[in-house]
């Protein structure tokens, strides 16, 4: 605990229980997320403290520990202004299962469609796989190390067992030995040259038996969401996987004995639970579009279920405990960032309850040409670089002249106004229909530098940009 522990120790059993993110300021977090979202300042600000404030809470005496949850987010905003990315990135830079799910898909349960407690086992599911892949890493060479002495077994047949004493057959015994020892390393030096990567040598391969279950539908309070790993789980029990010999080259012989030693070396119990605890000290849950599930009015129909939705939300937000086929899952701890435009609704049409369990709230910046001048230049995965980079390997020199992306980002906004507002991903329109005929041409073209300013995209896009109802279909 904090008040009992060196600050060396507090860092370091905090990076175990929150990531990275222990090292990190709110400052510092908003500079990482300068990187790769433009603007939107308040919203950076609201989610920096947040993270700080998961640190903060790892440190503070146990006794009060749990009574301090996660001050939830509702991010309030158009399309393409960057709410996913904001959300996608925190929980990378933090090191946080992290999944993205939308409000829409979810029904009240008596419903078909997906029940509200999947996206906890879909995070679970998540934070399975991370931290399977972190364990595998870091048994991974002695896996390969087995795996290569096993490829030898199959390789190089051992020498008959050892005669008993008094026959006479030690000297033989001896030179067997050395022959099969230096065989053997001949065999070693041969396949790490890849020498024998195209040999074929009999294995043991597991399949599993494949039996004729028909399909099965059930309906329960839960919904169907998990039906079918279920099943899959039950039947590889009662049908265990089968060994059969086969014919395999070397190369394919060895990532399957590697495979086969890292799930061997593994410790699963260990893997579930790291996955367990990190899911309910770090985990991160983005709800979008959750204005579409905001009753606007008394409804029936098709909306009928959309206040049935948010309460089934509730008590997940709220806490509660969610059985997964991991083990139960307490959420109190997940943090949840919901989005929504809230073009015709707004954030009072939902339930007081749900409202109160996201204290914060923000609006999100539209996007003006300002902004997307530099989402084009500035983010380490920038547009422009992108189509630099895709067309470099076609030896195809892109150069974007400044007017050329002024004009882009113009055209964004114009563009923008005029239509649906969809932020950022207008520039993604626009880009194609620019880039269009450079990228068709780039393996056939002699010339190999392209200019791309405002005479030639105004060139490129004439025609749309004149006729507005044009302009309204493609752009």
């Amino acid at each position: 605990m904090a008040n009992k522990t060196s600050s060396g120790n507090v860092k370091a059993n905090a990076a175990v229980n929150a990531g990275k993110i222990d090292f990190l300021t709110p400052k510092e977090i908003i500079k990482e997320l300068d990187k790769y979202v433009i603007g939107q300042d308040k919203a950076k600000k609201s989610v920096a403290v947040a993270l700080r404030t998961r640190f903060r809470r790892n440190n503070v005496p146990e006794e009060i520990r749990e009574d301090i949850v996660p001050k939830n987010i509702l991010l309030i905003g158009p399309t393409g202004v960057g709410k996913t990315e904001i959300a996608r990135r925190i929980a990378k830079l933090s090191d946080s299962p992290f999944i993205k799910v939308e409000a829409s898909k979810f029904t009240e349960v008596g419903y078909m469609g997906r029940d509200v407690e999947s996206m906890v086992r879909d995070l679970v599911e998540t934070a399975f796989i991370n931290e399977k892949t972190k364990e595998t890493d870091q048994i991974i060479d002695k896996a390969k190390q087995n795996a290569e002495e096993l490829l030898l077994d199959l390789l190089v047949a051992p020498p008959p067992k050892a005669p008993k004493k008094g026959s006479g057959k030690g000297l033989e015994e001896g030179t067997e030995k050395n022959s099969y020892a230096n065989t053997r390393e001949k065999f070693r030096k041969m396949f790490l040259e890849g020498k024998l990567d195209d040999r074929f040598v009999e294995m043991e391969v597991k399949s599993s038996a494949k039996p004729a279950i028909p399909v099965i539908e059930i309906f329960s309070q839960s919904g169907i969401d998990d039906i079918g790993q279920d099943f899959k789980d039950i039947f590889s029990n009662i049908f265990p996987k089968q060994k059969k010999i086969e014919k395999v080259r070397v190369s394919e012989a060895y990532e399957i004995l590697v495979r086969e030693e890292s799930e061997r070396l593994v410790d699963s119990d260990k893997v579930v639970q790291n996955a367990i605890q990190k899911v309910e000290n770090s985990g991160l849950i983005f709800v979008d579009e959750i204005d579409k599930i905001a009753s606007r009015e008394k409804s029936y129909g098709p909306d009928v279920s959309r206040e049935g939705v948010q309460r089934d939300l509730l008590p997940i937000i709220e806490g509660s405990n969610v059985m997964t086929k991991y083990g139960i899952v307490k959420t109190d701890h997940i943090l949840f960032i919901a989005a929504g435009a809230f073009h015709v609704s707004k954030p009072s049409d939902l339930i007081p309850e749900l409202q109160g369990r996201f204290p914060i709230r923000v609006e999100m910046d539209s996007l003006s040409k300002k902004e997307f001048v530099r989402i084009l230049k500035e983010p380490k995965g920038a547009l422009i670089k992108q189509y630099y980079e895709l067309l470099k390997t076609e030896n195809v020199n892109l150069n974007f002249a400044d007017d050329g992306i002024e004009r882009i980002a113009e055209i964004a906004e114009e563009v923008n106004l005029k239509t649906e507002n969809i932020g950022a991903r207008r520039l993604h329109t626009i880009l194609e229909r620019v880039m269009e005929d450079v990228s068709f041409e780039a393996p056939y073209k002699t010339a190999k530098k392209v200019l791309i300013n405002k005479d030639y995209i105004d060139e490129r896009l004439k025609d749309i940009i004149k006729d507005e109802d044009l302009s309204r279909y493609i752009l």
